[in-house]
């Protein structure tokens, strides 16, 4: 037999996703497993979005939509745009994918050639180095630490980019690490892209889960040429507690946007046209329940990091957004927990699972050895347990 494609055979598996196959897998065989891996609320739909979808299978609303996505839907996430961020776009520059992951996977697949550079900075999510590789590009990685919140600087942006650079992946609020740049930040980033001409893919997902009254700033809104270059990736997973719906867009420049309509033409083309009309109710429609939702994250991420910060031997920066935590646990590299030596966080990780019945995801593969994610995406009285699982965890070893 004849080999099979090296870019196909260089994508490795998401680390997430494993993870929380492997937590669900332990939960139905009836152990008392608590996750913290998966990145989606624990929410319900809110019910004004499930009852669209309903009315669209009633109304027989189940046939193929334009490959961009219904136009209706389009105009809602133009009308979003505007209300939220004062953004100006039209449905032409409106393209509708199978969520925000399929969204930057278009969108890489539109913008690079192979051999282009594409420079992400780190920690960042597992799937962006790998959609790179498959877009046939390189992913350049540059990293911010701890002591720096997570956040690179335009310095060091500056310095990464050479004459193959076609791309920054910028992913603010972030996940893994939940920290949200700063306009001032985001203008000096803006202006290097600038100069220095490449794309921007600004993945704003999280943007409606920012805390503290923290301002969000959408790339885009930074200027006219900067909007021009730049490529927003949102949907409606994480605000309206859509996940499975599978509903992501962009919102670029009419000539990205016309091909990235042709190359979905070719692909998946459009997503399920039920969830294309249970996305227009979504943004639309009421915003309440999204508030709710986002005070109950707040409510949770203080009490996670006020109690993991009293937990000897790890520690964690409190997060400014998104659902996620980053644990530092690098006091326990080296030594030896339930006799085996902890060389990694995905040694950590994976003995915690077995011997604490937690669920939580390394970081290795997001560029951040040391440090373990949690999301807190769930109940207080689960983070509670996990908690006293991790104390009694380390106690123990």
């Amino acid at each position: 037999m004849k080999p099979i494609s090296k870019i196909a055979a260089g994508v490795q598996a998401s680390t997430t996703l494993a993870i929380d196959a492997l937590f669900k897998q332990m939960k139905a065989e009836g152990q008392d497993v608590v996750g913290f891996g998966a990145g989606e609320p624990d929410f319900p739909t809110p019910e004004h979005i499930k009852q669209a979808g309903i009315e669209a299978i009633e109304d027989n609303q189940t046939r193929y939509t334009p490959a961009a996505g219904l136009m209706a839907l389009r105009e809602a996430a133009c009308y979003r745009l505007k209300e939220d961020f004062d953004l100006d776009y039209t449905p032409a520059q409106i393209v509708v994918a199978s969520g925000a992951k399929h969204s930057v996977y278009v969108t890489l697949m539109t913008l690079c050639d192979p051999g282009d550079e594409v420079v992400i900075g780190a920690p960042y999510w597992v799937s962006y180095s790998e959609m790179v590789k498959q877009a046939g590009a390189v992913p350049v990685i540059v990293t911010a630490g701890e002591e720096h919140d997570f956040k690179i600087t335009a310095a060091q942006l500056d310095a990464a980019i050479t004459d193959k650079t076609k791309v920054f992946m910028l992913n603010s609020p972030c996940n893994p690490t939940g920290m949200v740049y700063t306009r001032e930040e985001l203008t000096a980033i803006a202006e290097v892209c600038c100069r220095r001409n490449i794309y921007v893919i600004a993945d704003e997902i999280y943007c409606n889960l920012v805390y503290d009254d923290k301002e969000f700033v959408s790339f885009a809104s930074l200027g006219e040429d900067t909007k021009e270059r730049t490529i927003i990736v949102n949907g409606v997973s994480k605000s309206y507690a859509m996940t499975g719906w599978r509903i992501g867009y962009t919102a670029s420049n009419p000539q990205l946007a016309k091909v990235m309509a042709s190359y979905l033409s070719h692909s998946t083309s459009a997503p399920s046209t039920i969830s294309q009309y249970a996305a227009i109710a979504a943004l639309r429609g009421p915003q309440e329940d999204m508030q709710v939702m986002k005070r109950a994250f707040e409510e949770r991420r203080d009490h996670l990091v006020d109690r993991m910060n009293r937990i000897e031997g790890v520690s964690c920066i409190k997060p400014q957004g998104a659902f996620y935590v980053m644990m530092n646990m690098k006091s326990f590299l080296g030594k030896t927990m339930y006799g085996k030596r902890i060389e990694s966080a995905d040694d950590f990780a994976h003995l915690f699972l077995e011997k604490g019945l937690v669920a939580t995801v390394p970081c290795t593969a997001f560029a951040a050895p040391g440090f373990i994610r949690w999301s807190y995406a769930t109940s207080l009285h689960e983070i509670d347990k996990g908690l006293d699982r991790l104390e009694a965890f380390i106690k123990n070893a």
